[in-house]
């Protein structure tokens, strides 16, 4: 196959390129490089499977030649970066999943959505089911990321219902690994650079809030085996295996072997408003269509991850 990857130079969107293209598949990979980086493709340019093209998705979209496929994972993805970049985030969302829609439909292509556990917002069920609506402030600084995704839901089920568009929909949960980028502002760069340093690990107020991780490899098979399925409807991939950021915070400070203290602040910030208290997928449907769940457990895929950091650091 030939496929489109947009955001391929972003954490998830660099190694989802690679997996096709260890696969046989040819890849053209798109960024604009907002937040993507380069140096997580470098060792795949010139490689004869990939091309890339550096343009934002948000204009029209031209790609010569065939596209069997067209997965669209361009987004700021960290609240630090929607906050500074609310408009594009929008756009992206809007904008960009119409014209790769449209490339799509063009191509005669298969169209991947790559969608997020945030449309669930602040939710009020727990484990969040793909039947779960969600409870979402459209008007709070989170929500330029939620409903861009929730609108760019929308638009991919109209085009597979009125263009019969043959589309998929993954709910992306809480990923980690090798290629996030060091300062992006979320908890898992942030816990672990502030470990390393030996910095105070920063946890608002009382760390009860929970999260599920899940490594980026269990993403990247998960979104691999939706891609080849028969499933239009959204998908959950995440673990369930849920933790409050509390413990997260001391685990990440004993597989760093770090000294660092946990810091519990009350942070008067836009970053945390409408913050989620739970989140924990539900993957039984994953389970059931796929075959898949998550294989790699916590300790493992944060040790990896550390030591990324470490290197990088």
């Amino acid at each position: 196959m030939r496929l489109l990857i947009t955001g391929a130079a972003g954490f998830l969107g660099s190694h989802l390129t690679e997996r096709f293209i260890n696969e046989g598949h040819n890849v053209v990979g798109m960024d604009n490089l907002i937040t993507g980086n380069m140096d997580n493709l470098a060792h795949l340019m010139g490689h004869k499977h990939f091309e890339f093209i550096k343009h934002d998705v948000s204009q029209y979209i031209y790609v010569a030649g065939p596209v069997d496929a067209v997965l669209h994972f361009a987004s700021p993805a960290s609240p630090n970066d929607y906050l500074e970049y609310p408009i594009p985030t929008l756009k992206v969302g809007s904008l960009g999943t119409h014209n790769t829609l449209g490339l799509a439909k063009d191509k005669g292509a298969r169209y991947l959505l790559a969608s997020t556990s945030e449309v669930y917002g602040d939710p009020k069920v727990n484990p969040q089911p793909e039947t779960y609506w969600g409870h979402v402030n459209p008007i709070g600084p989170r929500g330029v990321y939620d409903e861009a995704k929730r609108f760019a839901e929308a638009m991919t089920m109209a085009y597979h219902r009125y263009h019969g568009l043959d589309t998929r929909i993954v709910r992306i949960f809480n990923t980690y690994g090798p290629r996030m980028r060091l300062h992006d502002g979320r908890v898992v760069p942030n816990f672990i650079n502030q470990a390393l340093l030996g910095e105070p690990l920063t946890v608002y107020k009382d760390g009860s809030q929970t999260r599920s991780f899940q490594y980026y490899s269990d993403l990247v098979e998960g979104v691999y085996r939706l891609l080849f399925s028969d499933e239009c409807l959204p998908v959950n991939i995440g673990n369930p295996s849920e933790m409050t950021i509390l413990n997260f915070a001391h685990a990440v400070v004993e597989l760093a072997r770090s000294d660092s203290e946990i810091l519990f602040i009350q942070p008067e910030d836009e970053r945390i408003k409408d913050d989620p208290k739970q989140r924990r997928p539900d993957i039984e449907k994953a389970k059931r269509l796929l075959g898949w769940e998550p294989v790699v457990e916590l300790a493992d895929g944060l040790s990896k991850t550390i030591e990324y950091f470490r290197s990088r650091i």
